[in-house]
């Protein structure tokens, strides 16, 4: 049974959703603030996390970055705030997706939807260790369980992380731009702009050079998109 996260401070929305979900076949683990909420996820990691973003103690970002430091567990802001920034900011520190309130019930179950279906690798039919890991040079991706590692040293990455990197390892050598990174990493129904790529880029350079300072196998060609040089 897969596990589910709810975080809001409003208690209408929560058992509301609760209820929603626990018919949909969900399991459904209910917090009402930031603070008692980073506790219960380390404690007790869900498959998926729906978290909001303004509440008491501990706000839905600063959870998520706190969370980033651990863990790569998919999450979806629900909020109701109209600002484009706090979209950047979410997707800059590890979000996976954005819904706005108020929102169907149907329709938030679907984005949860497409969420853990990139996480687990999409619909591909096949069967546990049927895919094959990625192995380039220093650098192995294991979709089967979402593992990389770089000269054999774990590198943890969010789900979008691993998909956009899984993209351009698949090929190296050839340029990816930014809206084939997009549609590899991204459902259709989730909609990122330029600077979203730009600053997952950043981040898994940033991850790769905590192993390693001279990483430099992702290389941007400015104006055209990414590409993997395999070394």
């Amino acid at each position: 049974m897969t596990t589910l996260a709810l975080v809001d401070d409003d208690e209408n929305i929560v058992a509301s959703l609760k209820i929603f979900f626990e018919a949909e076949g969900y399991n459904v683990q209910t917090y009402h603030d930031g603070l008692s909420a980073l506790t219960g996820l380390t404690d007790s990691t869900p498959d998926i996390a729906i978290l909001d973003v303004k509440m008491p103690k501990m706000d839905g970002m600063e959870l998520l970055k706190r969370l980033r430091q651990t863990s790569e567990l998919p999450v979806i802001f629900l909020t109701s705030k109209d600002e484009e920034i706090d979209e950047v900011i979410g997707f800059n520190i590890g979000a996976d997706d954005f819904v706005r309130k108020p929102c169907s019930n149907r329709l938030l179950s679907e984005r949860v939807k497409a969420v853990l279906r990139r996480a687990r690798g999409g619909d591909t039919g096949a069967e546990d260790g049927d895919l094959k890991p990625i192995v380039r040079g220093r650098l192995t991706l294991d979709p089967n369980r979402h593992a990389c590692s770089w000269d054999g040293h774990p590198v943890r990455l969010t789900v979008t992380e691993f998909l956009i990197l899984q993209a351009l390892a698949t090929r190296p050598g050839y340029v990816k731009s930014r809206d084939q990174l997009m549609d590899a990493a991204y459902d259709d129904q989730i909609y990122v702009d330029d600077r979203t790529i730009d600053s997952h880029i950043k981040r898994l350079r940033k991850k790769f050079r905590e192993s390693d300072k001279d990483f430099d196998a992702i290389e941007t060609l400015y104006g055209v998109g990414y590409r993997y040089n395999e070394s």
